[in-house]
């Protein structure tokens, strides 16, 4: 499975290098995240749906 870690700040490496192994160890989190996310895409999209 890919993962794709997207940041809203910078962050060092060993910030990144720990959240991922923290990801890689626990799938549970990592697909809770991956569900948030694709909720946010799909209101995202029903948004430029509605205005067009």
């Amino acid at each position: 499975m890919y993962a794709v870690l997207s940041a809203s700040r910078l962050m060092k490496a060993a910030e990144v290098r720990e959240i991922c192994s923290e990801l890689r160890s626990n799938p549970t989190l990592l697909m809770a995240l991956e569900l948030a996310a694709k909720e946010e895409l799909y209101r995202r999209l029903e948004k430029e749906k509605a205005a067009s």
